[in-house]
């Protein structure tokens, strides 16, 4: 029994540590504001890569040319993945010179299998635009309208090779939104901190720039096209190699992206996984070494409830623990739910705990085995 306790305080402490540590580095992190005397000057291609997305795709398009950088210096591509509804159609009737529909079919050779159709179709896209600064998003996804300028204002005050941007998901109040809103939160301030405190970079593809020169100096996708995820991730990693230093964190409410999240559990779990399969892809000691306590520490309060079956000890200590999660969490996840303006979701995460430990447990078992059905494909 004293080893188990050693093992249960040991672990219990580290999460709360590094929970602390993480509400330290977003609190740290500053929030970025336009310069007053910013002229935009930069052209900026947006590329969306799309596979039916025709419920999306006309309100993402319409988003982006809201917004109020100027038009002459904005092009959008949209890369057609096989769709087989009319996403390419909406895309093309939109009629504008700065946007434009590839079809991914067409750059491919005969008979060509993929296993990164996303991948594939971002490096057709950044290799068809003309703009130094590359912007990708999804085709879901909403922007505001000053979320151009927030990158541009970022890209020439401080010169990076990459910014990562904030992405929140949009909740209409059922359980599985609720969730998954959350659970997004927390990669959301997880990613802002870790930035801050270089503890292990983190993005998203659905808010991320770079430079385009930056992503030929690096060889684009090369070494990492073989695997199905991590157009973003694992991009940002081969950046951080030849550019340590300078791929920064963009904490602007008027950069925010809003997506929806899944409909389903299964299409949930199935993108968790797919985000969980680059885990051992890349080379960062201090990045593993946090995952690994983070899953060992939900593991363990998975295993203290079992164990209760045999011994009622183990019950009344996964209760203390398992409080002891919670409220840390909300500590962390506070100042950041105020900073999305999505307070009244974090009062919901004490009673998610019994569903979040095991999806953390087993999402995170299943993205090393890295199979998974995404987008109508099954994908290894």
């Amino acid at each position: 029994m004293l080893i188990t306790l050693t093992i249960v305080w040991v672990l219990t402490l580290s999460y709360v540590l590094l929970m602390i540590v993480y509400w330290t580095g977003w609190k740290m992190q500053r929030v970025f504001r336009v310069p007053a005397n910013f002229t935009p000057d930069t052209r900026v291609s947006i590329i969306i890569p799309a596979r039916n997305e025709e419920g999306n795709i006309a309100a993402c398009l319409s988003a982006i040319l809201r917004n109020s950088y100027p038009a002459s210096l904005i092009e959008i591509i949209v890369i057609d993945d096989h769709s087989t509804d009319n996403t390419a159609a909406i895309v093309r009737n939109f009629d504008l010179p700065n946007v434009k529909c590839l079809s991914m079919a067409n750059f491919l050779k005969p008979n060509e299998s993929l296993n990164a159709y996303k991948k594939k179709a971002l490096e057709i896209g950044i290799a068809h635009g003309t703009g130094e600064l590359i912007v990708t998003t999804d085709a879901d996804c909403i922007a505001p309208p000053e979320w151009l300028t927030n990158i541009a204002a970022r890209f020439k005050k401080d010169d990076p090779v990459m910014i990562v941007g904030p992405v929140s998901f949009t909740n209409n109040g059922s359980l599985l939104e609720t969730f998954q809103s959350l659970d997004f939160m927390s990669m959301q301030g997880i990613t802002a901190a870790a930035h801050r405190l270089r503890l292990g970079n983190m993005s998203n593809g659905a808010n991320l720039a770079f430079r385009r020169q930056a992503f030929h100096d690096v060889g684009g996708y090369k070494e990492i096209d073989h695997l199905a995820s991590g157009d973003d991730f694992l991009l940002m990693v081969k950046m951080q190699r030849m550019f340590p230093g300078r791929i920064g964190y963009l904490k602007s409410r008027d950069a925010v992206v809003s997506t929806a999240p899944q409909p389903s559990w299964d299409s949930f779990f199935q993108q968790r996984i797919r985000w969980a399969s680059k885990s051992g892809k890349y080379n960062d000691g201090t990045l593993t070494a946090i995952l690994l306590l983070v899953y060992l520490f939900n593991l363990l309060i998975l295993a203290l409830f079992v164990a209760s079956i045999w011994d009622l000890t183990y019950f009344m200590l996964g209760i203390v623990v398992i409080t002891i999660k919670a409220v840390v969490e909300v500590f962390f996840l506070l100042p950041v739910a105020i900073f999305l303006k999505k307070v009244k979701e974090v009062f919901w995460l004490s009673l998610l705990q019994p569903l979040h430990i095991p999806y953390i447990v087993l999402a995170g078992f299943l993205g090393l085995i890295g199979d998974y059905k995404w987008k109508g494909r099954r994908v290894k």
